[in-house]
C-alpha cells in the first residue's frame, strides 16, 4: 500500500517564504483506487458499528440524539416502527401486550430497542412489543 504522504513533494522557490506542495498525475495514478475505496468503506462500517455500540450504552438523551443525528448525516437511519404493522422480516418481537381493540392486533405498540438501516440496508432490526388482541 502506498502512503498518502509519499504522493506529495514540497518545493520552495527562491523568492517564496512558504513552501508549496506539488502532486503529479503520475503520483496519483500509482494509487490503487479500488483498494483505497474498499478500505475506506470497511473503516466506515467499523465506525458505524462503534457508534451503535456507544448508542446502546449512552445514558444521556442528548448524547443519544447527537449520535443519531451524526449517523443520519451519513445515511444511517434509526428505525422506530411504533404504530406500523409488525413484519417479522423487518422487526424482532420482544413481547406482546394485550388489547381489547381487534384492529390493533399485530400492530407495533412500542420500540424496545431502536433498529438501524444504512441507506436501506438493515443493520439491526428493531426489537418491538406488539399488540395482541384478547380472545373473548
Amino acid at each position: 500500500m502506498i502512503s498518502l504522504a509519499s504522493l506529495f513533494r514540497r518545493t520552495k522557490a527562491d523568492d517564496e517564504t512558504d513552501p508549496t506542495i506539488e502532486v503529479s498525475a503520475e503520483m496519483i495514478a500509482g494509487i490503487d483506487q479500488n483498494e483505497t475505496l474498499k478500505q475506506a468503506l470497511a473503516e466506515r462500517d467499523s465506525l458505524v458499528q462503534l457508534c451503535l455500540y456507544a448508542l446502546d450504552r449512552a445514558r444521556s438523551p442528548g448524547v443519544v440524539e447527537r449520535i443519531e443525528e451524526g449517523l443520519a448525516g451519513i445515511g444511517v437511519a434509526a428505525i422506530r416502527p411504533d404504530g406500523d404493522l409488525f413484519d417479522p422480516a423487518r422487526h424482532e418481537a420482544g413481547g406482546t401486550v394485550p388489547t381489547q381493540d381487534v384492529t390493533m392486533d399485530g400492530v407495533v405498540a412500542e420500540t424496545e430497542v431502536v433498529g438501524f438501516a444504512d441507506r436501506g440496508r438493515l443493520l439491526r432490526a428493531p426489537i418491538v412489543t406488539v399488540y395482541k388482541a384478547r380472545q373473548p
